[in-house]
C-alpha cells in the first residue's frame, strides 16, 4: 500500500479554503496543522513557504476565536527563523487586541512590534500602520495613535476611522467631532465611531442627536448608506441608559425602522432590543423580540434574565435559567450575575449559594467580583450581616468597592452601627471623593441617632468640596415628560393665535416635516405622535407596574 504524502501546497490551499468557513472547520484546521508539523512543512528555510504557511495559519485561528493560538503560532514562527511580512502584522496586531486586557498595556508588546516593522521595513505599508493605528486607540494610547496618524502621507477612510475611535476612547469628543466633519469622505464606521464615542463617555443623549443626524443624512434618505448592527447597538444602549423622558419614544422608532431594513433581527441587534426595553420596564415588548428571534444566543438569554430580575419577576427568571440550560447553552459569568441577582431579590439564600457554588464546580467557571458583591447583596438582604462579612474576609482576592458598597447598604437597612462604621470607613479609604459613601454611612450614624457622627462626615464632605448628587427617578421623569407635552397640547389649543390658523394648518399637515426618525421607521410605526407610538407608551409601562403591584 502506498503511503502518499501530502505536498505543502496542497496543504495550503486546503488551509486556505477553510479560512473561509473556519468556524465549521475547526477539526479540519487542526488535522491540517498536525501535518504540517509532522512532515516538517514549517521549519522549510524557503523564502515564501513557510512564511505564506504560519500567515495562513495565523489568521484562520484567528478567525477561529483563537488569539492566543495565533500569537504562540507567531512566537514559533520567529524560532523558526520565517520571515513575518505585511500580511502577518496585521493578524498578530489583531490577535494582540483580542487576547489581551487594557491594564497589560501596549508598551511591552505593542512597541516591540512596531520596532520590529520599522527594522523590516514594513512600516510603509497602509494595512500595518492601520493595524498599529487600531492597536492603541483600543488600549487608549492616544499618543502613540496619533505619531502613527500623522506619519501616514495620505489617510485614507479606514485610517480616518481608527483615529476617530481612538478620540472617542480616549473621550476627547471635541477632536473627533472636528475630524469627522473634515473628513472628505465618510462612512457607516465614521458615524458609528462618534455615536460610540459619545456612549462611552456618558453623553448619550448626544449619541442619539447624532444618530438622529445620521438618519437626515442625505446618504441614507438615498439609501446609499445604511446603520449598521454596530451603530444600533450603540444607539440603543444610549437610550437604555439615557436618563431623558423621551427615549422610550425614540427607541421605538429605531425598532421600527431595523424591522423595515432587516429581514431578521440578528443576535446582537436583538439583544440590544431586550436589554433596551428591560431597562424601559416593557417587558412585553421585551419578551417579543426575544421569542421573535430565529437565533437564541447566551447573550439574548442572559438580556432577558437581566430584565426579569430588574422588574420584579424573580421567580420567571430562575424558570427561564432552567430553560436555557435544558435548551443545550452553556451559562457564561454574566448569566450568573443575572441570576444571582435574582435570588438577592427574593431574598432566596438556599438557592442563591448554591447558584454560587455551581459556577467553578459544575461550569468551570471562575467567580468574578460581581459574582462576589451579589452573594454579600444576597446575605446582606436576607439580614444575615455576619455571614456576609465573613464571606467577604474568605474573598480570595481583596474586596472592592462595589463588595463593601452592598454591606454598608445593607448594614444601614438592618440598622448594624458597629459593622457598618468598620465597612463605612474602608469605603471612604477606598473612595474619598464619592458622595454617597459619607452620606450612607452618616444615614447609619442619624438612624442610631449618634448625631455627632453624623454631623462630623456632612462638615467632612463640606470641607471636602463634595456634595450630594439629588437622585432620579427614570419612571418619574417619563411621567414628567408626558405630563409637559399634555399640558403643552392644550396651552396650544387655547392660543387664539393658534385657533385662527387652525384650518390653514390642517390643510397643510400632510406636507409638514415630520420627526426624521418616524419617516424612517414609517414602515412598522403607525403614527409619529408619541401617544400612538406601536403601542401607547403610558398604558404599556403603567401595565408592567400594575402587573408587579399584583
Amino acid at each position: 500500500m502506498l503511503n502518499l504524502q501530502p505536498h505543502p501546497e496542497l496543504l495550503l490551499h486546503l488551509l486556505q479554503r477553510f479560512n473561509g468557513y473556519a468556524s465549521k472547520c475547526s477539526k479540519q484546521v487542526e488535522q491540517v496543522h498536525s501535518l504540517l508539523i509532522t512532515h516538517g512543512y514549517l521549519l522549510i528555510r524557503d523564502l515564501w513557504v513557510n512564511t505564506l504557511l504560519y500567515n495562513t495559519l495565523i489568521r484562520t485561528y484567528l478567525n477561529l476565536s483563537r488569539p492566543h493560538t495565533s500569537l504562540s503560532l507567531f512566537k514559533e514562527m520567529l524560532h523558526n527563523q520565517a520571515a513575518p511580512n505585511s500580511y502577518t502584522f496585521p493578524s498578530v496586531l489583531k490577535a494582540i487586541a483580542s487576547s489581551l486586557s487594557k491594564s497589560y498595556g501596549t508598551s511591552r508588546i505593542g512597541y516591540t512590534l512596531h520596532a520590529q516593522c520599522v527594522e523590516r521595513g514594513l512600516l510603509g505599508d497602509p494595512f500595518v500602520r492601520t493595524s498599529f493605528l487600531s492597536l492603541y486607540s483600543q488600549f487608549g494610547d492616544i499618543r502613540s495613535a496619533h505619531k502613527v496618524y500623522d506619519e501616514i502621507p495620505q489617510p485614507c477612510i479606514v485610517s480616518n476611522n481608527a483615529m476617530l475611535d481612538a478620540f472617542g476612547k480616549s473621550g476627547n469628543m471635541d477632536l473627533a467631532i472636528s475630524m469627522f466633519f473634515s473628513m472628505p469622505e465618510r462612512d457607516v464606521y465614521s458615524w458609528t465611531s462618534i455615536i460610540n464615542g459619545y456612549a462611552q463617555s456618558g453623553c448619550f443623549m448626544e449619541a442619539i442627536k447624532f444618530f438622529t443626524e445620521m438618519m437626515r443624512d442625505e446618504d441614507v434618505i438615498r439609501g446609499f448608506l445604511r446603520p449598521s448592527e454596530a451603530t444600533f447597538v450603540s444607539v440603543l444602549s444610549s437610550c437604555a441608559n439615557s436618563d431623558d423622558g423621551s427615549v422610550l419614544y425614540q427607541g421605538k422608532q429605531i425598532h421600527g425602522y431595523m424591522l423595515r431594513i432587516e429581514k431578521q433581527l440578528s443576535v446582537f441587534s436583538g439583544t440590544a432590543l431586550i436589554s433596551f426595553y428591560g431597562k424601559m420596564g416593557c417587558l412585553s415588548y421585551a419578551f417579543q423580540v426575544f421569542n421573535g428571534m430565529s437565533v437564541k444566543k447566551v447573550c439574548a438569554w442572559n438580556a432577558m434574565l437581566c430584565s426579569l430580575a430588574s422588574n420584579g419577576r424573580e421567580s420567571q427568571a430562575l424558570e427561564m435559567f432552567e430553560k436555557m440550560k435544558n435548551s443545550g447553552l452553556c451559562p457564561n459569568e454574566v448569566t450568573f450575575v443575572c441570576v444571582l441577582s435574582a435570588c438577592a431579590r427574593a431574598k432566596l439564600v438556599d438557592l442563591g449559594m448554591e447558584l454560587f457554588q455551581t459556577i467553578s464546580r459544575d461550569f468551570a467557571l471562575k467567580p468574578t467580583m460581581e459574582h462576589y458583591g451579589c452573594v454579600v447583596d444576597l446575605l446582606g438582604r436576607a439580614g444575615l450581616l455576619k455571614e456576609a462579612y465573613e464571606f467577604v474576609r474568605s474573598m480570595p482576592f481583596e474586596a472592592d468597592a462595589s463588595v463593601l458598597g452592598a454591606l454598608l447598604g445593607a448594614c444601614r437597612v438592618h440598622g448594624d452601627v458597629d459593622l457598618g462604621n468598620e465597612i463605612g470607613r474602608r469605603l471612604l479609604e477606598l473612595q474619598p471623593e464619592h458622595c454617597g459613601r459619607y452620606v450612607l454611612l452618616s444615614s447609619i450614624y442619624a438612624g442610631a441617632e449618634i448625631w455627632d457622627h453624623a454631623a462630623a462626615l456632612r462638615k467632612a464632605m463640606v470641607h471636602a468640596g463634595i456634595q450630594k448628587i439629588p437622585a432620579i427617578n427614570k419612571e418619574r421623569v417619563r411621567e414628567m415628560s408626558a405630563y409637559q407635552n399634555a399640558t403643552a397640547g392644550k396651552l396650544r389649543l387655547k392660543d387664539k393665535a393658534f385657533d385662527a390658523r387652525n384650518a390653514g394648518i390642517r390643510k397643510k399637515r400632510k406636507h409638514r416635516d415630520r420627526n426624521i426618525l418616524s419617516y424612517h421607521a414609517a414602515g412598522n410605526v403607525q403614527s409619529t405622535d408619541e401617544s400612538n407610538t406601536l403601542v401607547s407608551d403610558k398604558t404599556y409601562c403603567d401595565g408592567n407596574r400594575e402587573e408587579e403591584r399584583a
